[in-house]
């Protein structure tokens, strides 16, 4: 299937809900930093989950409740943020 609607799960058949979490913006929870895994609050599946997150740029530190970007995903709960 193409576009942003609910996807087909490919061994079930079954169609779920959109899961992407790259590009997903979210909020710190907790302040990311050189050398320090912060934690990040993210829309999905219907609620907000907690993700450990790592800055992009190694040497940027990002306070509590700044907005960012997921630029990539590890999961099952790794993502590597961007401040908006």
């Amino acid at each position: 299937m193409t576009g942003s609607g609910p996807t087909r799960h490919r061994e079930t058949g079954i169609r779920l809900a959109d899961q992407q979490v790259i590009g997903k913006v979210g909020r710190v929870t907790g302040t990311i930093g050189p050398e320090r895994v912060g934690e990040v609050m993210i829309a999905i599946r219907g609620g907000s989950e907690a993700f450990n997150a790592y800055a992009a740029d190694t040497t940027d530190t990002i306070s509590t409740g700044t907005r960012v970007v997921v630029i990539e995903y590890f999961p099952p709960r790794t993502v590597i943020v961007s401040p908006m």
